[in-house]
């Protein structure tokens, strides 16, 4: 037996066994964490923000599990970029509306993460998503779009969600119903540097990022706390998912100096050669962070106006 297979340990997701770190979070705690065993892990500067977020016990695609997903320990990085509203709604289903800063000229963006310390065990993730107009309205006012320019209450539609574990495959595509699948994927994000690999299919490359790291600032656990609502379907019916970030140190620069991102073969350079960017605004990188993941709840949308 490979010392990989003893170092993981299988566990049943809705009828999808996956396999888990041994003596992992997940493997220890089954998404009931013990919050003072957490914050004594050094790289988790503090579980406040948590013990304010009850977790409740739900039924799911994946069975009963508990909700919210704690992430105790993470870093993002995310280019926002113009695109042409036309391109943008050609891959939007047709009760989504693009936000649109200027009529016919919409957001969509590049994300990356690095997810430390989470219920969930270690893994990273990357992103092409579409800023979307809320659901829950049909008139978009200035606040919404304000907010959304400041990354600080953002909706959005994901089209592509490549992540490095099984257990984060099967939750997000089984549970939350994103466009996920398993690859090789690097993500670095320092005071100085953040870097980020997507691998294709056959181990090329997908996209990349390189860029310098905008300088930090530091906030105190809860002075910051912005929400992403993602909207999917699940069995046919609309859900949103929330997210909610609390940042502890983050930066942002609307140069795009010292940035290179490279697209290669791959669905995620696919997605975003689709959405037609003509340039990128906006580069925020969160060094370090915290998230509250919850289930989807179902949720009404009205089709947009033709």
């Amino acid at each position: 037996m490979s010392s990989n297979q003893q170092d993981t340990v299988k566990v049943d997701l809705g009828g999808r066994e996956v396999t888990v770190p041994k003596g992992g979070l997940y493997d220890r705690y089954r998404m009931n964490p013990d919050l003072d065993a957490i914050g004594r892990d050094s790289r988790v500067s503090s579980v406040d923000f948590f013990r304010k977020l009850p977790k409740i016990k739900v039924d799911s695609p994946i069975g009963p599990t508990l909700t919210p997903n704690f992430y105790y320990n993470i870093s993002t990085a995310r280019l926002t970029m113009l695109a042409p509203s036309r391109a943008i709604r050609a891959r939007l289903p047709e009760e989504l509306s693009p936000l649109e800063v200027v009529p016919g000229l919409g957001l969509v963006s590049v994300m990356f993460f690095r997810y430390n310390v989470c219920d969930i065990d270690f893994y990273t993730e990357a992103a092409v998503g579409i800023a979307v107009k809320p659901a829950r309205h049909g008139k978009l006012g200035f606040f919404d779009l304000v907010t959304g320019l400041k990354n600080e209450h953002l909706d959005s539609y994901v089209l592509s969600l490549p992540v490095s574990t099984e257990i984060a495959q099967v939750r997000g595509h089984d549970g939350y119903g994103f466009p996920k699948w398993v690859t090789d994927l690097d993500v670095d994000i320092d005071a100085h540097r953040t870097t980020a690999r997507v691998a294709n299919d056959s181990g090329g490359l997908d996209l990349s990022l390189l860029a310098n790291t905008p300088a930090q600032r530091a906030y105190v656990s809860g002075e910051r706390v912005g929400s992403l609502t993602s909207y999917t379907r699940i069995d046919g019916a609309w859900h949103s998912t929330l997210n909610q970030t609390n940042v502890l140190n983050a930066g942002t620069t609307r140069s795009t100096s010292g940035i290179t991102l490279q697209l290669g073969e791959g669905r995620m350079s696919d997605d975003l050669r689709s959405l037609k960017p003509k340039r990128t605004i906006q580069f925020d990188v969160m060094t370090e962070g915290q998230a509250a993941l919850h289930m989807p709840v179902p949720t009404s949308v009205q089709s947009r106006s033709k």
